[in-house]
C-alpha cells in the first residue's frame, strides 16, 4: 500500500530482503525500552542487563539490512525498532520487526541538505536520535525539520520546517530531544542564532523558546535540582540550565571551544555536571541554589584529557571516557576531584560510544570494534573485543535482548552473544 502524507511518502511493507534469518521474538525486546538518546535513563547506563555465563569467541550476526545514511541511534520499543536515516534526497523514518529486521512501514519527506565540506566524511544523514513517547516519534533532521510521527502507522502527525540557510556549521542538527510535561524540546537554528524551543507534543504549537545561544552538537539532560525540573545542555558557547516548564534561563557557565564544537552530552554526578570540548579542559560544574539564585561554580578541571565526541559514563564515583589526546585514549578519573586514575595505551580510536552494562562497560569504537571492559579503580581491564562493522560506527549501540544493535554508515545489524 502506498499513500501520501503532506509532501512526503509512506509505505507499509510486507517484507524486504535481509541477510541472516528470523530469530525468536520471545524475550527479544530491549531489556528496557530504548526510547531516546543514550538509553532508558539518558545517561548511557543499562541497569537491566543479563551477561552470558561466558563471553563467546565471536558474536553471531542474526540479521543485517540497508537502512540509509546517518547516525541517529535506533529506538527500540517492545518488538519494534525505529530507525531515522537518509535515502537519497529524503529523510526517512522506518519501523522494523526486531526479530527479523523486516521493514513494517517507512515514511519519508524531502530534505535538501548540503554538508559542510570540513565534515563531509560524516555524510548528510541525520545525527539526532528520535524520541519515543506516548505512541509518537519525534525527530529533527539535518535542515532543522521537526516532525512528529505516529509510531503505529508511520503517519506524519505534525511537522515544522527548518531553515536550510541558517544551520549549525559542521554536522548540522545533532541535538536529540527530551520530553516533559507534555512538551517536546529541541534546539533548532544555526551558528550564533538558535532557539531552545518547547513544542506541544500533541499539536506542535510552540509553548516557549529561549534564544540565548545557538545549538551545540551534543544533547541535553533532564534533571531535578532543588525542586526545579531543568534542561541542562551544552549550547554553542555555554553550559546552561533552563526551566523545563517555562524556558526561563536559570544559570549559565561560559564554555566555548575555539571552533564552536561543543559535542558532549553532560554527565550528572550529584549536583555537578561533567563536560568538555576539544579545546577546554574536562570540567565539573557544580550548581546550587543560594538566596533564591542559581549559582554555577567550577568544582574541578583537568586539562590533560579533553573530550570531543565521546560522552562519558559513571561507574560509581568513577568517570570513564575517551580523550582526543594521543589519537584516542581511554581514561578513568575520580568524579569528586578530577584526578586521573588510569589511562589506556594510546591510538585506540577517533572516538567511541560508551554504555555501562551491568558490571561492565561496553565501547563501540568508530572503526567498528566493540570492546568490553571490566571496571576497577586502578584500571579498566579489557575482557573481549569483537569486529562488528567494516565501515565507520559513529552511532550509539543499543542493547536488545541477548545482543546488540550496531548501525554503521548505511546498515543496521543485530549481533547476539547467546
Amino acid at each position: 500500500m502506498s499513500c501520501k502524507h503532506g509532501s512526503g511518502r509512506h509505505r507499509t511493507l510486507a517484507g524486504m530482503a535481509i541477510l541472516g534469518g528470523a530469530i525468536t521474538l520471545a524475550g527479544l525486546g530491549a531489556a528496557e525500552d530504548w526510547t531516546q538518546w543514550r538509553g532508558p535513563s539518558r545517561d548511557g547506563t543499562v541497569s537491566e542487563f543479563k551477561a552470558p555465563q561466558a563471553w563467546p569467541q565471536n558474536l553471531k550476526q542474526m540479521w543485517k539490512l540497508e537502512v540509509g545514511e546517518g547516525y541517529a541511534t535506533p529506538v527500540v520499543v517492545g518488538n519494534r525498532i525505529y530507525m531515522f536515516s537518509r535515502e537519497e534526497g529524503d529523510e526517512m523514518m522506518k519501523a522494523l520487526d526486531a526479530g527479523t529486521g523486516r521493514v513494517l512501514w517507512e515514511t519519508g519527506y524531502p530534505a535538501a541538505f548540503t554538508m559542510n565540506g570540513s565534515a563531509a566524511r560524516h555524510g548528510p544523514g541525520p545525527k539526532s536520535t528520535p524520541l519515543f513517547s506516548n505512541g509518537k516519534l519525534y525527530t529533527i533532521g539535518m535542515p532543522g525539520t521537526v516532525t512528529a510521527f505516529d509510531a503505529a502507522s508511520g503517519k506524519i502527525l505534525w511537522q515544522k520546517p527548518g531553515n536550510p540557510d541558517h544551520l549549525p556549521l559542521y554536522t548540522s542538527h545533532s541535538f536529540s530531544p527530551v520530553i516533559t510535561g507534555g512538551l517536546v524540546i529541541f534546539h533548532p537554528g544555526g551558528h550564533n542564532k538558535g532557539a531552545l524551543t518547547a513544542y506541544d507534543a500533541s499539536t506542535g504549537d510552540v509553548k516557549w523558546s529561549w534564544e540565548g545561544d545557538g545549538p551545540g552538537y551534543g544533547s541535553p539532560l533532564l534533571v531535578d535540582l532543588a525542586g526545579t525540573r531543568q534542561i541542562v545542555t551544552q549550547t554553542q558557547t555555554k553550559l546552561v540550565g533552563v526551566d523545563a516548564a517555562t524556558g526561563t534561563l536559570l544559570w549559565e557557565q561560559p564554555f566555548a571551544s575555539t571552533n564552536s564544537t561543543n559535542s558532549i552530552t553532560p554527565v550528572q554526578y550529584g549536583q555537578s555536571f561533567i563536560v568538555s570540548n576539544n579545546t577546554l579542559p574536562t570540567t565539573a560544574v557544580s550548581v546550587s541554589k543560594e538566596n533564591n539564585r542559581w549559582i554555577p561554580r567550577v568544582a574541578w578541571e583537568n586539562a590533560e584529557i579533553p573530550m570531543r565526541m565521546t560522552s562519558g559514563v559513571m561507574v560509581g564515583d568513577i568517570f570513564f571516557s575517551m580523550t582526543i589526546r594521543n589519537s584516542g585514549q581511554y581514561y578513568s578519573l575520580d568524579a569528586k576531584t578530577g584526578e586521573i586514575l588510569w589511562r589506556s595505551e594510546p591510538r585506540q580510536a577517533d572516538n567511541a560510544a560508551l554504555l555501562k552494562v551491568g558490571d561492565l562497560v561496553l565501547s563501540l569504537e568508530a572503526d567498528g570494534e566493540l570492546v568490553l571492559f571490566r571496571p576497577g579503580r586502578a584500571a579498566f581491564e579489557e575482557v573481549k573485543r569483537y569486529k562488528v562493522a567494516d565501515t565507520p560506527t559513529w552511532t550509539q549501540p543499543v542493547i536488545m535482548g541477548e545482543g546488540v544493535l550496531v548501525k554503521d554508515v548505511t546498515t543496521l545489524a543485530y549481533w547476539a552473544w547467546n
